[in-house]
């Protein structure tokens, strides 16, 4: 296996990122997005006899030149199928190549569902796998609705009886500042994690096309914005980033609506997949059910390893 680290095609990452159907952590323009927020980033390109067949983008947590935390967030991006030895080979590549002086702690928390051929030891797991919840676009629209929960299915068709209106937000970040804002609350009162708001400004800058980087939709129940969702599109898939409703918004189930019409307008983009985000029936119960409520595939990943 042969490492090429720091390519500066962006071109060339993202158009292999789009074909693998990746991360948003592994996109390049996020990568971008924290080096300009102050947070050190490597990307390596891995070949095999001259093929490229894996992507890694890894975050630094760096302490001077003496020691740092390295870690690849949903990734490798496997290019091509490999078994598990051959992965070893790369991880071993990977490990032994960083362009980086002093103690490294090399971290992983690889895109794959737990079971998966990793190429990584069982004993070097230091914590389990997250779960999100995946939803093909690629399934004709009327399949889509009939694997909703019927009480998520009530939920929208009474929404939609409602006459809700739903706008679509321009992707200035004056147009949903107030989005962003009222999210960052209600993170805090729930004690949940999440990006930091300036994330947005950043990423919509780093891709130079918003309009296809974002779709953001809202609820107005009369002048006031009662649900509000943001999207974040890379490549062929789109992840839910942010989502925030009002009393009245989950009175009138304003947020089955948003998601329902941000999965048409997604499905009409081209756009292959929607990663509804992590799910935690402890911590939010309530989220967790509504995105299971779509009928999407739950999947849990692998979990966090130690190289």
């Amino acid at each position: 296996m042969r490492t090429l680290w720091n390519p500066d095609q962006a071109s060339t990452w993202d158009a292999a990122h789009t074909q693998a159907g990746a991360s948003l952590q592994q996109d390049w323009a996020y990568g971008a997005t924290m080096k300009m927020l102050g947070v050190g980033v490597q990307r390596v390109v891995v070949e095999q006899d001259g093929t490229p067949v894996a992507l890694a983008q890894f975050i630094l947590r760096c302490w001077g030149g003496f020691a740092a935390v390295v870690l690849c967030s949903r990734g490798p991006v496997w290019l091509t199928d490999l078994d598990a030895a051959d992965k070893r080979r790369c991880y071993r590549a990977i490990k032994q190549s960083l362009p980086l002086r002093g103690l490294k702690l090399h971290v992983v928390t690889p895109g794959e569902q737990y079971g998966s051929s990793l190429g990584l030891s069982p004993l070097r797991r230091v914590v389990t796998g997250a779960s999100t919840v995946m939803l093909d676009l690629q399934l004709p629209e009327g399949e889509l609705r009939a694997n909703l929960e019927g009480n998520w299915r009530n939920q929208l068709q009474a929404a939609e009886n409602a006459e809700l209106k739903v706008v679509k937000m321009a992707s200035n970040p004056g147009a949903y500042r107030w989005l962003l804002d009222a999210e960052l609350k209600q993170r805090v009162s729930r004690g949940l994690d999440g990006l930091p708001p300036q994330f947005f400004d950043v990423y919509l800058h780093a891709r130079k096309n918003p309009a296809a980087t974002t779709l953001g939709l809202r609820v107005d129940l009369g002048k006031t914005p009662a649900a509000g969702m943001v999207f974040l599109i890379h490549g062929s898939v789109a992840t839910y980033q942010v989502g925030w409703s009002n009393d009245e918004g989950r009175k009138t189930r304003a947020n089955n609506l948003l998601l329902w019409r941000a999965l048409q307008e997604l499905k009409a983009r081209g756009i292959a997949w929607l990663d509804l985000g992590g799910i935690n029936t402890q911590r939010s119960a309530g989220l967790a059910r509504f995105k299971m409520g779509t009928g999407g595939q739950v999947q849990t990943l692998a979990g966090t390893y130690l190289l």
